[in-house]
């Protein structure tokens, strides 16, 4: 592992550590009103995805792992794979508790292959993942090696268009700036962090945060490269969490520009097979 995953490594340990803790209804960090019955699924990602009833599914990137355990709820077998250990001990312990069958397994996304020898129905990621990736290509065929054929794989993602903005004082849509490429760049970009995305408020140290641009073509091209044939590819004008400072949060739970204007491509959704 280089030593911009290391940083990322140590941050989101970090914020899995933070999140477990959290009471969060933005980001469905409340493993309290998980226990309780409550789902951290979209209902976009249900809809789209599809009956997954009696199906083995993988999630890749899972962090905490309640979005994996709320496809559990659904009828899956789920197994949930990110690099954080903090993360994956806490998915676990949270599966166990409950009963639900989940299995949790360390490991950097590109060396997963080592670590888990299964395919599966269905390989499932989503929100605010590809960007910790230097790599897409590779990302793409780790996809498709753990797809079985006929099995289905399903992205829903912050759109990349959104990452070229700086919004840093900006009170509207209109004094946006473009400060960041939207084509992929070999060397990261560095951000300091301050808290989390779902607290920026929390003190966690002097961390730094490092993230790759891509574009939706990379991601399109990584998995028809790796042998995938793709669905359909949509775009939303909503985002899962506050990305822009001027979004307004109404009550299907999305981030949207105010009075609807100015509809921005902000998320992306993927679905594929093999």
């Amino acid at each position: 592992m280089n030593t911009y995953l290391q940083a990322n490594l140590k941050l989101w340990n970090a914020w899995a550590a933070l999140h477990a803790g959290l009471k969060s209804e933005a980001y469905s960090y409340n493993i309290d009103a998980f226990k309780a019955g409550r789902s951290t699924l979209y209902q976009l990602d249900i809809d789209e995805v599809g009956d997954v009833a009696g199906k083995s599914l993988l999630h890749l990137q899972c962090h905490i792992g309640l979005d994996t355990l709320s496809w559990a709820r659904r009828g899956a077998q789920v197994v949930g794979a990110d690099f954080s250990d903090t993360a994956i001990a806490v998915a676990q312990q949270v599966s166990d508790e409950l009963g639900l069958g989940g299995r949790f397994v360390h490991s950097n996304l590109y060396d997963l292959p080592d670590a888990l020898n299964e395919q599966f129905d269905v390989v499932y990621t989503s929100y605010g993942v590809l960007s910790w990736l230097p790599d897409i290509p590779r990302w793409g065929q780790i996809v498709g090696h753990f797809l079985k054929p006929g099995g289905v794989f399903y992205i829903a993602e912050i759109h990349p268009f959104l990452y070229v903005f700086d919004e840093r004082n900006a009170g509207s849509i209109g004094e946006l700036r473009v400060s960041y490429p939207y084509f992929h760049q070999p060397e990261p970009t560095a951000w300091p962090v301050q808290g989390s995305y779902a607290d920026p408020t929390a003190q966690i140290g002097a961390l730094t945060e490092y993230g790759w641009f891509f574009s939706l073509s990379d991601v399109i091209n990584a998995l028809i490269d790796a042998g995938l044939t793709i669905e359909f590819v949509r775009e939303y004008p909503f985002c899962c969490f506050k990305a822009l400072s001027f979004l307004e949060r109404h009550d299907d739970g999305w981030w949207y520009p105010p009075d609807g204007q100015y509809l921005l491509p902000m998320t992306f959704t993927l679905r594929a097979h093999k």
